[in-house]
């Protein structure tokens, strides 16, 4: 994946440490870098009469007045720089949201999030909806503590041989090549032919050594723990400085309701994560 236009999400409460991770990720790239200033409007207030709709209309007006000032407060920073760039700005309902963001997402290469939209539990949903289930693009989710790079030494590919982490592979082509070192994980793998064949992982790895990629196969055992656990260990343990995987093996609404290894790194991820679906 070769980023030449790499979008950048942010919230109208954060401070701007995000905004400047996606200004050095873009220098590094040498990608335009277009940014979406994001508000979620605050519900509707009914049946408590007149005062309380009084209340929500001023609380929307502020809310506005709050954007207003970030995008110009985001255009001064970016214009003291020397990237390309561009700046919206996104009002819209929580239930229009994922819409919204997936519109933008389709026209990019690659979604950035960074660690502070991931701390607000209530936009985190709706922002990666959008970006994993209306766009094609990957996503990539830094967590705070980590700078964006797209030029990592270290990668850990997280396999279980089924299509959204081939996919996740070959939108990550360009990093694993560029790489020192890569490593495919597995967890659990069952050595069967319709699933892994009789040695998991070593159809994957003479792919990528194809490529001329400097690929090594870890099977992890997961004693008893969640796979992502395992995952998040084992990135620590290689030192790997970004994560490859699919998202979302079983559906959506299972993801969501039930968990899953998807939605755990999501919440929590130790090192930078790209993530495609």
């Amino acid at each position: 994946m070769q980023a030449k236009t790499i979008l950048s999400v942010i919230g109208v409460d954060q401070d701007d440490a995000d905004l400047h991770s996606a200004i050095e990720l873009c220098r590094e790239a040498k990608a335009h870098l277009s940014v979406l200033v994001t508000a979620l409007a605050a519900p509707p207030i009914g049946g408590y009469g007149e005062v309380t709709s009084t209340v929500w209309i001023e609380e929307r007006e502020r809310q506005t007045e709050d954007l207003r000032r970030k995008v110009s407060a985001t255009k001064t920073i970016l214009q003291a720089d020397d990237i390309s760039f561009d700046v919206t700005s996104l009002f819209t309902e929580y239930g229009w949201a994922e819409n919204e963001i997936g519109d933008r997402a389709r026209y990019v290469d690659l979604t950035l999030i960074g660690g502070g939209f991931l701390a607000h539990e209530d936009m985190r949903q709706e922002i990666l909806n959008g970006a994993l289930f209306r766009s094609p693009a990957p996503i990539l989710l830094v967590p705070k503590g980590h700078a964006a790079s797209l030029r990592p030494k270290t990668v850990l590919v997280a396999w279980d041989s089924r299509n959204e982490a081939s996919m996740a592979v070959r939108a990550a082509m360009e990093q694993l090549i560029a790489a020192d070192n890569v490593c495919v994980a597995m967890v659990d793998p069952s050595a069967t032919v319709g699933s892994n064949g009789e040695e998991p992982g070593a159809d994957v790895a003479a792919f990528l050594a194809r490529h001329g990629i400097r690929v090594s196969v870890d099977v992890l055992p997961s004693g008893g723990r969640a796979v992502a656990d395992v995952l998040r260990q084992h990135a620590i343990d290689i030192g790997a400085e970004l994560i490859v995987m699919g998202a979302y093996g079983h559906s959506r609404v299972r993801e969501w309701i039930f968990g899953g290894t998807t939605r755990s790194m999501l919440e929590q991820t130790p090192v930078p994560l790209m993530m495609t679906r």
